[in-house]
């Protein structure tokens, strides 16, 4: 069998080739061995390393290679043989490693719902300990590309980063919908948790990216999520509930059996006419009912004492989470329901604005109160927007002359209120 006098690696255009293994072994001491820029050369004889080899040209002597004498007994001068194996390793950098997770399942904040995500980046490496990685990595094969790099730690690289990034998102309480914004944070958060899964390889972690976290369309639960969502959405823009949408479907489908004879008849008309609330104001089930108080007299002069005020959920301005609005306070966070007095929408203690309808809010004094509900009370209601209480009358301690809530002074004699 030949001897080599010239081993060298010459990758071809391919960058993705991590390590590449000399296919002779029949070598002399004065074989020349030449190594490239962003490369380092390691001999392997008998199962021990017996030399490493930077860029340049070497030859491979006893000078360079002290343990030949021990493994070979190799004297001095002369053309002599040994057996060795040549591995090159590539200390190029790559830069787009594609990576992703197929589906986690976590309870999104958001909508406090079990909602299905999928997840994907990219991050760059580079061979950091030519040595370690050879002898944890490569193993037998002849040469490693990234392909095998993937391949070979795809389960305990997905493992790590899927737990790493559902732990990261409910310790921060980040749902779907702000999920965009924190993509840096995340990436920067992922990678110096993997950095020591590398570096225990012989490689270092030069980047790491999440491009995407989405819900997951490939599956009947994502795809109803997905739904709803867009749903919810329209309906917020379009500004109407879910109840009312779908009491419209059910008229529109009465009055489409009326015009196809279809079976609707009567009955569909009359069905139609009841929950468009017979498309003149009236009262149908698309026609908003808040059951305002209001202010003027009936015939018989007497305040027209308003309905009690309808059951219905409303969202806690403090936490976002439903609650009836015969509630005081928010049985979730304790935070005190301050309704709006047109909608009954909950809204911060110092709101100036109503956040559903914009109706300017105007609440007095705290101790201005129901007498019957204790809710707060707005600057001269004469009723409680809560349960319809009339206000108590309030006079003046001087004169008797009858004040509203907004007196501070007696109008007559000046009297404080």
């Amino acid at each position: 069998m030949a001897i080599i006098d010239l081993v060298r690696w010459a990758p071809e255009g391919n960058n993705n080739v991590f390590a590449y293994k000399f296919p002779e072994s029949n070598l002399s001491t004065y074989t020349q061995l030449i190594v490239q820029e962003s490369q380092e050369a390691i001999l392997f004889s008998k199962g021990k390393l017996i030399g490493k080899f930077g860029p340049g040209k070497h030859t491979l002597n006893t000078e360079n290679l002290p343990l030949l004498r021990n493994l070979f007994g190799i004297p001095f001068g002369g053309k002599n043989p040994f057996i060795a194996e040549i591995w090159f390793v590539n200390f190029v950098q790559t830069f787009n490693i594609d990576w992703t997770i197929d589906r986690m399942d976590i309870q999104d904040n958001d909508y406090n719902v079990g909602i299905p995500l999928v997840s994907s980046g990219k991050y760059g490496i580079k061979v950091k300990d030519s040595e370690q990685f050879l002898l944890k990595i490569v193993g037998t094969k002849s040469s490693f590309t990234q392909n095998d790099l993937t391949e070979q730690f795809t389960g305990e690289f997905t493992t790590k980063t899927k737990s790493t990034l559902m732990q990261f998102m409910m310790n921060n309480q980040i749902g779907i919908k702000k999920i965009s914004a924190h993509l840096d944070n995340i990436s920067e958060h992922l990678k110096t948790i993997l950095v020591p899964f590398w570096e225990n390889l012989g490689i270092d972690l030069t980047k790491f990216y999440v491009t995407t976290i989405e819900i997951d369309s490939s599956n009947e639960v994502g795809r109803k999520v997905l739904e709803a969502i867009s749903s919810n959405s329209a309906q917020t823009i379009a500004g109407y509930t879910w109840q009312q949408g779908q009491a419209f479907g059910i008229a529109k489908d009465a009055v489409d059996g009326i015009g196809l004879g279809g079976g609707g008849g009567l009955l569909g008309a009359v069905v139609a006419t009841g929950m468009l609330g017979g498309m003149g104001g009236g009262s149908g089930m698309l026609t908003p009912n808040y059951n305002q108080p209001t202010f003027g007299t009936n015939n018989n002069s007497q305040p027209n004492i308003p309905n009690p005020v309808p059951y219905k959920e409303i969202f806690c301005s403090n936490c976002s989470k439903k609650f009836p609005n015969s509630n005081q306070f928010c049985p979730h966070c304790g935070d005190e329901y301050c309704p709006c007095p047109k909608c009954g929408t909950d809204n911060d203690k110092n709101a100036k604005k109503c956040v559903s309808c914009s109706q300017t809010l105007s609440i007095g004094d705290p101790s201005t109160t129901c007498i019957k509900c204790n809710s707060p009370m707005a600057s001269g209601s004469s009723f409680c927007v809560n349960c319809g209480q009339q206000s108590p009358e309030n006079k003046c301690s001087r004169c008797s002359t009858t004040l509203s809530p907004s007196n501070k002074f007696c109008p007559k004699c000046g009297q404080k209120n």
